[in-house]
């Protein structure tokens, strides 16, 4: 019997999916959050820019700009989380092949973090988000793929 995983994951939320070869139906099977994956930056990003003084009396204070971005870094965090729950679960022979549905960027970072084993069970990409649909709607539009 064959497994197949579908992962449809966004910032905010990754579903995940297993669907047999037996009967082709889709079983959710795991939901993870990310709570902050929908926040504003203004929200995860400090008020202002630190600050700093020179030496001596003299010296005026200056700014220090944050460094990097805050939302990206929290998307990046997330996706690390699937990815380990994928490779996890890809040790543990859990399935057989894997179907990752998300928005493009997010999509290049969850494949970024996904180990050497879980990536050669990737059969197909889908750059679309998804994570709203119900499950009837994800497999209606993953079955022509699974016709190649």
């Amino acid at each position: 019997m064959h497994t197949t995983w579908i992962v449809a994951a966004d910032g905010s939320r990754a579903r995940i999916f297993e669907m047999l070869d037996t009967d082709k139906s889709l079983q959710e099977i795991e939901d993870l959050a990310n709570p902050t994956g929908h926040a504003h930056k203004r929200d995860l990003s400090p008020d202002s820019d630190g600050r700093f003084y020179g030496k001596g009396e003299r010296h005026q204070a200056h700014t220090v700009p944050s460094r990097g971005d805050v939302h990206e870094h929290e998307l990046e965090l997330f996706s690390r989380t699937i990815g380990d729950f994928l490779d996890k679960a890809c040790n543990e022979h859990r399935y057989d092949s894997l179907c990752l549905i998300a928005g493009p960027k997010f999509l290049g970072m969850l494949r970024a973090n996904l180990g050497k084993e879980t990536q050669k069970l990737v059969e197909e990409e889908l750059p679309k988000d998804v994570t709203r649909f119900d499950a009837d709607d994800i497999r209606a539009l993953i079955e022509p793929l699974s016709r190649h």
